[in-house]
């Protein structure tokens, strides 16, 4: 970044910032994709095939950008998704996110993967958080988990079904995040040199690093390899819809699936008691090839009707995005690495900010296409290009 640009603005502005600041290997683990990284880059060029349409003298004096999200009151059609690790990009980041989503009015979702766990980030706003779960091989230890995120206050489950295995992230292997040899670990050394503000914010005054919700289950939980060596074993390449209705069964609150990107997979999910689908290929980071998220939620959107909510994830970086997203068919949009990029290059107060130019820009659009209301933003709205 420019010494000139004094004010980081848009989520590239982040970007830099944060690649500025984080040690290598994290950066590259929320940066990058699957494999040659086609999906991740076509999942931000897919908005591109979009256009709004204009429209001039009508009265937008009272343009209105919020709405209700599987029963949130959110100021505007978002919700900061679940992102692993997210207290590894800045101290007890999941804390600074649910405190920035709590001061703009939209749902934050805390991963399983995350640094802090439940308890903590309710704590920190004394607000209702979503919660994303995988299927565990361990059903045992998913109901617990369950039990814990209600005991602590949750009312809406995300439960994430597309990734029965991990994705081939290319990056997480050349810079030796994943890596136990000595080359990876003198990589890693290496690398936090060059990283001191992230040294003394994270490493020294973030304690503990710890995955914080699985932590009465893994036997050293100050070992994050023994974390990753429990994760690797609790993927489950079995699970089916059937698993899906057999969680409907011991969640009482909302769920909400992540992870489909064809008709018959959210009409599945639907069938199988789902309050709402989420259209997402993961942020690029499973299948690589597969289509953008945009190119996918259009038809969704039309095959469930009024059935279910639809949302949407991966390469939402702007309000014009999430206008474009609502206009083909989304209740609402989730974005995972503009509040990572924004935190991690200007912590709690970069997120508040970045969430404020999102409201503007969606309010400046909805003015400009002459609409005060989000439900008057229809497919007449948008043509493809």
């Amino acid at each position: 970044m420019s010494i000139f640009n004094v004010n980081p603005v848009t989520v590239d502005d982040y970007r830099r910032l944060a690649r500025r600041r984080l040690p290598r290997f994290l950066f590259d683990y929320i940066d990058g994709g699957a494999n040659a990284e086609q999906t991740l880059a076509d999942n931000v060029n897919g908005f591109d095939r979009y256009r709004l349409k204009q429209r001039v003298m009508r009265n937008v004096d009272d343009v209105d950008t919020s709405t209700t999200l599987a029963g949130f009151e959110a100021a505007m059609p978002m919700t900061l998704a679940p992102v692993g690790m997210a207290g590894m990009f800045a101290r007890r980041g999941e804390t600074l996110g649910a405190r920035a989503a709590n001061a703009n009015r939209v749902p934050f979702t805390c991963s399983t993967l995350g640094i802090c766990p439940v308890e903590e980030i309710v704590q920190a706003t004394g607000k209702p958080i979503w919660f994303q779960l995988y299927m565990l091989r361990d059903r045992e230890v998913v109901q617990s988990l369950l039990k814990r995120a209600e005991a602590a206050g949750v009312n809406t489950l995300v439960f994430t079904v597309d990734l029965p295995v991990p994705g081939k992230r290319l990056r997480d292997f050349r810079n030796g995040m994943l890596g136990t040899n000595l080359c990876s670990k003198l990589s890693k050394a290496a690398q936090l040199l060059y990283s001191p503000r992230w040294i003394m914010d994270v490493a020294i005054k973030g304690k503990p690093h710890v995955i914080g919700n699985l932590s009465e289950v893994v036997p050293n939980p100050d070992d994050l390899n023994e974390y990753k060596a429990f994760i690797d074993s609790q993927f489950d390449a079995s699970v089916t819809w059937k698993d899906i209705e057999w969680l409907r069964t011991i969640w009482p609150g909302k769920l909400i699936i992540k992870g489909v990107m064809e008709v018959g997979d959210a009409q599945a999910a639907v069938a199988a008691g789902a309050d709402g689908v989420i259209v997402s290929n993961h942020g690029g980071r499973q299948l690589d090839s597969v289509s953008s998220s945009i190119a996918k939620l259009p038809a969704i959107a039309k095959a469930l009707g009024d059935q279910t909510e639809v949302y949407i994830d991966s390469g939402i970086r702007n309000g014009i995005d999430v206008v474009k997203a609502i206009a083909l068919g989304a209740r609402g949009v989730l974005i995972g690495r503009p509040w990572i990029y924004a935190m991690a290059g200007a912590g709690e107060q970069g997120v508040n900010d970045l969430l404020n130019n999102f409201q503007s820009e969606i309010r400046t659009a909805m003015a400009l296409m002459g609409v005060n209301r989000l439900e008057e933003i229809t497919g007449e709205l948008i043509e493809e290009v």
